[in-house]
């Protein structure tokens, strides 16, 4: 840019224009003197006339009346060395001009100067980091002001702080002038942002009973290394500094050392001011021990005693100051349950040096308790009042709950209609006994228009279509339209749902849709497809509460399938053929029609439903299917999981599930054809356990082709025909933990966990005969279809196709994985990735290490 500005201008550089003046390291700390000391060559008039006039030459925009009212030399005074000395200062110090001299012609005194130039523009280079929007209104050099040296240096100084606030320490500033005519001119400020200040290394001094290592763990601000190149913990920050301290100071408190104080921490700009070392020099003291810990109650349901009985810390205990806050927290919740909703609880300690005890009493404050005077919501526009209302478990002159509060904040947040930093706050009434619960809400769009595609190693190309609005019409009602398209399935689907029936606490929804879907099996690496499975049909529920977190769901099911098997690959002459498609196969395909009446038990406390952090859930379900239609089953399935924090931001889960179904009646005398279809029973593989394939767990028919001796062809499993059949029994378990990442991390949606996954699925009818014989059909080598000989018509040999079947897979023991996965809510939507190792499986299982799910939003 100011190459471009020279073709017609002279560009004067900092170590010209700004030689001593304009440098950020060294600012004057006079002006106007500095400014006069920069021109001793200015001639100064001889001393001792008398002052006849005052004229002022040079002036271009400034007027001489205004010149000379910025001095004290008139007329009819005498001229001398002191007053010519001030008359420079002053004008210098308006910091208007560039240069000024005075002249006395025998009286007659001539004030020369050189005005400072109009700046046409600022002109930023170099910054990428910080955008002009962030550092121009920072500075005080604006377009059409006056130019000086002193300004120039403030600006310096101020985006080198901007900078320095971004972590950048080694950001510096020059700054150039760009002379143009009528004396204007343009600042230059190129920049060298220079990269972002890491700290290099933490030291800390006087630590004796714990390491380094433990103590740099409780601090927020990490020493740079390789693995946290996502962590913004890694930067330096003052602010961070002093809360890091706060950190120290709380571990060594709930380790017991009450004594424990930081003497000092400094930060250390390094000689290449790119990182900083840190020092902390700490004093530990002695460690304390709980003397005495009493509750003083003055709350009449308060029995101090009683409640000091309940407490964790003993006499003879360390010293826990977390305990405590944790104590004066639960104490204050147990009073707000009695309803005392201001209820003031402070612990008073009493420190003994000489045998190192801290005695603890609890004082709890004489309170009233308290009742809900009124219950306000502020800031819905689309939602009605009723949908937050009715979350609440605390309604108008009920007495104050915290429990009931908390309760009522998460059902509100579970909506999924308001922001979700939202809590009930808490304002005094008209009365010292009286309390206003204020739900401050905030709506967020609820309708949601999705379109994604993407690639999964269980499906291949996915893509999914859905048009939703949670909070239809302001009501809390649900309606949706969702459409699916796989490589092996298909599905329509619309539903809607009540979930308060005539403002009545009922919930009720109606599922309308067409599901299609390609069972596979595996041979030679690929899925073929084995039989198709059209669905049609409808489902229609309603659930009632049974207690706070307990509710029971109603539902019926009807549908209608129709299964079928490719003619062109597995019938012979309008048959369906066991050669070529087992008698599994054969056995499932025809049409059916399913009456299904349905019920399932819930309780469900967790936190929050979408990403829960604490609490449990487990829902059991049952089913009858004879309600009519032609299939009879009655399957009864359940499931639990808990989740809970451990560790400081790990979070730990366990989960479990089951199921069983028998068939109500005997399908046929045939001992190889179970009396379970093969579309109801269960299946077991990727993604409910993972380390395995899609329905690579569990019962299976592994068709293997042999030679005329009856020795298999081939070991390897990809030529064989793998058909997975299901089981009539299944159970799965989880055990997770999700590890906590920097906030950089967190930023970007990573979610990282390790598992170990175990389950099972088991009980059919073996479809084989108890000793199976090597099969053998033969096939036309012109058309490739089977035909009944050896020999064709025209008295050519046919190929000849032998093969054996073997049952495998059909037992209870568990089948267990370990891996590592990792959830990204990256820029292209979701994405799932796992790597897993099978430590224990059976035979004809089939183990798969890794696998993904990755989706896109358009």
């Amino acid at each position: 840019m100011c190459a471009a500005l020279l073709a017609t201008s002279a560009l004067v550089s900092a170590p010209q224009a700004f030689a001593q003046n304009v440098s950020p390291a060294a600012p004057a700390a006079n002006p106007a003197a500095a400014a006069a000391a920069a021109a001793p060559s200015a001639p100064v008039a001889p001393v001792g006339d008398t002052i006849r006039t005052v004229t002022v030459e040079g002036s271009q925009r400034l007027e001489p009346d205004t010149i000379l009212s910025y001095i004290r030399l008139r007329p009819g005074q005498v001229y001398s060395q002191v007053s010519g000395d001030q008359a420079l200062k002053d004008l210098y110090a308006t910091e208007l001009f560039a240069d000024v001299s005075i002249r006395n012609n025998g009286g007659d005194v001539v004030v020369q100067v050189k005005e400072n130039p109009v700046i046409n523009r600022i002109i930023l280079e170099g910054n990428k980091r910080l955008k002009e929007d962030k550092i121009l209104p920072e500075i005080k050099l604006a377009a059409r002001q006056i130019f000086t040296r002193s300004k120039v240096r403030a600006d310096v100084a101020r985006i080198i702080e901007l900078y320095k606030r971004q972590g950048r320490f080694a950001a510096s500033v020059e700054p150039k002038m760009v002379m143009l005519d009528q004396n204007r001119v343009d600042i230059v400020f190129e920049i060298s942002e220079g990269p972002k200040s890491k700290v290099r290394q933490i030291n800390i001094i006087g630590n004796e009973q714990f390491g380094d290592g433990k103590l740099r763990g409780e601090m927020v601000t990490k020493q740079a290394r390789f693995f946290r190149l996502f962590s913004s913990g890694t930067s330096y920050d003052p602010d961070r500094l002093a809360f890091d301290q706060q950190k120290l100071r709380q571990f060594y408190l709930t380790e017991g050392y009450a004594d424990f104080r930081v003497v000092s921490a400094v930060a250390e700009l390094t000689p290449d001011k790119r990182d900083f070392i840190i020092t902390y020099v700490v004093e530990e003291g002695e460690r304390y021990k709980f003397g005495d810990v009493k509750i003083d109650s003055q709350l009449r349901d308060f029995d101090g005693d009683k409640l000091a009985q309940r407490l964790p810390m003993k006499a003879g205990d360390w010293y826990n100051a977390k305990m405590v806050e944790d104590q004066v927290d639960g104490l204050t919740e147990t009073a707000g349950a009695f309803g005392y909703a201001f209820a003031d609880v402070r612990p008073d300690f009493s420190r003994n040096k000489e045998d190192l005890t801290m005695s603890v009493t609890f004082r709890i404050a004489e309170a009233p308790r308290v009742y809900v005077e009124r219950v306000d919501v502020n800031g819905n526009t689309l939602t009605q009042d009723k949908v937050v209302r009715r979350e609440f478990r605390l309604a108008e002159g009920d007495a104050f709950n915290t429990f009931q509060i908390k309760r009522s904040s998460n059902r509100i947040k579970s909506l999924g209609y308001f922001q979700e930093k939202f809590e009930i706050e808490q304002k005094p009434g008209t009365t010292p006994d009286r309390i206003i619960l204020e739900a401050n809400v905030e709506e967020k769009p609820t309708g949601e228009l999705q379109l994604s595609a993407g690639f999964s190693s269980l499906e291949s190309f996915i893509f999914q279509g859905s048009i939703r609005q949670n909070n239809f019409r302001g009501r809390g009602q649900t309606v949706g339209l969702s459409v699916d398209y796989s490589r092996f399935s298909r599905s329509v689907q619309v539903s809607f749902t009540e979930p308060y029936l005539f403002d009545k606490n009922i919930s009720t929804g109606i599922d309308i849709y067409r599901r299609d879907q390609n069972s596979f099996n595996q041979f030679n690496s690929d899925r073929r497809t084995t039989y198709k499975q059209a669905t049609t049909g409808f489902q229609l529920r309603a659930g009632v509460p049974l207690s706070e977190f307990m509710s029971l769901i109603g539902r019926y099911t009807f549908n209608y399938d129709d299964v079928t098997l490719d003619q062109n690959t597995f019938y012979v002459n309008g048959q369906c053929s066991i050669l070529l498609a087992g008698r599994y196969l054969c056995d499932a395909i025809g049409k059916r029609t399913s009456s299904i009446l349905g019920a399932s038990l819930v309780f469900d406390n967790l936190d929050n439903r979408l990403r829960p952090s604490r609490g449990n859930q487990f829902v059991l379900s049952a089913d009858f299917a004879g309600l009519g239609g032609s299939v009879k089953y009655a399957r009864i399935t359940g499931n639990a999981a808990k989740y809970w924090p451990v560790f400081g931001g790990f979070i730990f889960s366990v989960r479990a599930e089951g199921g069983a179904i028998k068939a109500l009646g005997s399908r046929s005398n045939d001992p190889l054809i179970d009396d379970v279809r093969l579309t109801d029973r269960f299946f077991l593989g990727e993604p409910q356990i993972r380390g395995f394939d899609i329905r690579g767990v569990g019962p299976r028919v592994l068709r293997k082709q042999v030679d005329a001796n009856g020795a298999v062809v081939s070991q390897d499993r990809n030529q064989y025909v793998d058909d997975a059949i299901g089981g009539k029994y299944y159970y799965t378990s989880r055990a997770e933990l999700e590890i906590p990442l920097g906030s950089g991390a967190r930023e970007l949606g990573l979610r990282p966990s390790i598992y170990v996954d175990a389950g099972a699925v088991w009980g059919i009818a073996s479809p084989l005969p108890n000793n199976p014989n090597s099969l053998i059909y033969y096939t036309d080598p012109n058309t490739g279809g089977i035909v009944s000989g050896p020999t064709g018509a025209d008295g050519k040999p046919n190929n000849i196709n032998r093969f054996v079947e073997e049952f495998l897979g059909d037992t209870p023991s568990p089948r267990i994985a370990v891996g590592i996965g990792v959830n990204w809510n990256s820029p292209f939507g979701p994405f799932r990735l796992d790597f897993a190792k099978v430590l224990k499986k059976a035979n004809g299982d089939d183990p798969k290490s890794f696998s993904f799910n990755v989706g896109t939003q358009f």
